[in-house]
């Protein structure tokens, strides 16, 4: 009798909300998500909007930050008891984040479905100590992108293989006068500049911490970082890096102004749109290059992931719509900016229409996805880094001194 009258109330109720124009939210849940790269901005909207439409008693607030705003945004509102229900995080995070307790554990909610479907690599971004804290939802690395006509021009006949053989091209580029500085990199003090050092230290074979301890003051890492200030202080590299972000670097390279830049998944789309881009129909992708005698291809793993706060009241609702966002239907629907992390999508012909190249350069590029270091202590190691580029690069002091600076400045 009771759950008939609460019924029929709850129809009342629904039949009133609807005369007023009004929709009908009995949950509203906060989602923070970032402003640049990957999904666009608008994506994530209209794949919201899928989700309330079929669950009209769920509204999703949305906010969006650019990455650099993420991690803290996500901490601060965790200590002030509120704010977020979802929230997006970075492959680097969930070391710390399941240490302070900022996400929910989902191990059990996973399903055999999601175990087998979801393309191994991808898993690797929301687990910590054989848990997962989340969802994988952007599967990324970056890739090597240049200017068909451009290397044509220069009669370059492959695009290069090896790091030194991109030195090389750029070089020929350079000397014919096609391009003054034919390579752009994201080398501003920032995590981007982290994830080309992390590409680099993958093909030179380097090792970030062995046993907990710093370790890439000498052998890989010190290649990667002496390759860097090389390619900086030879004239090769655009000058303007060590100032630029990821979306500096796709805006000069859709100008025409680069003929090699590395980038994210988003970019491949993006440039060869005639509506955004000089340099349309003329984009070529290929896997980061590797090293003669230590590696075929390189790669940074650029995954993100949607987690629960641990101080989300709705936090069925919330694995709800981190379901929705992450599922193959979905991920299928939009996977222009970012590649799916379902394994059978990459058979999928409306995946792969008309992204054949790229699609190719993946399936080389994230089997290869190198992890930067796994420490609770991350936000402190990479600031430390971050610093040691810069100065290498500026040639305040030697690519040796920087990192011993950064491994000492480390708190490991």
């Amino acid at each position: 009798m009771l759950k008939s009258t609460r019924n029929a109330l709850l129809g009342a109720t629904l039949l009133g909300l609807t005369f007023a124009g009004q929709a009908y939210a009995e949950t509203t849940l906060n989602a923070l998500f970032m402003a640049q790269a990957a999904y666009s901005e608008a994506d994530v909207r209209a794949m919201t909007e899928a989700f309330t439409k079929a669950n009209p008693d769920l509204k999703v607030n949305l906010e969006f930050v650019p990455y650099e705003g993420l991690h803290d945004k996500t901490v601060l509102a965790q200590g002030s008891g509120g704010g977020y229900d979802v929230v997006l995080f970075d492959v680097i995070w969930p070391a710390e984040y399941a240490s302070n307790k900022v996400l929910v554990d989902v191990t059990d909610r996973v399903t055999d479905e999601m175990n087998k479907g979801i393309l191994p690599g991808a898993w690797t971004t929301v687990e910590y100590d054989g848990k997962r804290y989340g969802m994988p939802w952007i599967l990324d690395t970056k890739y090597l992108f240049y200017n068909k006509e451009i290397l044509e021009k220069a009669g370059i006949k492959t695009p290069p293989k090896t790091w030194d053989e991109l030195a090389e091209q750029a070089k020929t580029i350079k000397d014919k006068g096609i391009l003054q500085t034919p390579i752009a990199w994201s080398w501003s003090q920032a995590e981007a500049a982290i994830c080309d050092y992390t590409t680099l230290v993958s093909a030179y074979g380097g090792k970030f911490l062995d046993g907990g301890k710093p370790a890439f003051t000498s052998g890989g890492g010190l290649d990667a970082l002496n390759y860097m200030v090389t390619s900086y202080t030879s004239g090769l590299t655009n000058p303007n890096s060590k100032e630029f972000l990821e979306e500096d670097v796709r805006k000069v390279f859709q100008n025409g102004e680069a003929a090699f830049a590395l980038n994210w998944t988003y970019m491949y789309n993006l440039a060869n749109d005639p509506k955004e881009s000089k340099v349309a129909g003329k984009v070529g992708v290929v896997p980061a290059p590797g090293v003669a005698g230590k590696s075929e291809v390189s790669a940074v793993n650029g995954s993100m992931g949607l987690g629960i706060t641990a101080t989300s009241k709705h936090p069925e609702e919330a694995w709800k719509y981190i379901v929705h966002m992450t599922s193959q239907e979905t991920q299928n629907a939009y996977a222009k900016l970012s590649l799916p992390i379902w394994a059978s999508s990459y058979e999928d012909a409306s995946v792969t229409k008309g992204q054949e190249e790229l699609i190719a350069a993946a399936k080389l590029g994230l089997a290869a996805m190198y992890p930067r270091p796994t420490t609770p202590k991350y936000q402190e190691l990479s600031t430390a880094l971050q610093q040691a580029i810069q100065e290498a690069l500026l040639g305040q002091t030697s690519p040796e001194d920087a990192l011993k600076t950064a491994a000492e400045n480390s708190g490991l």
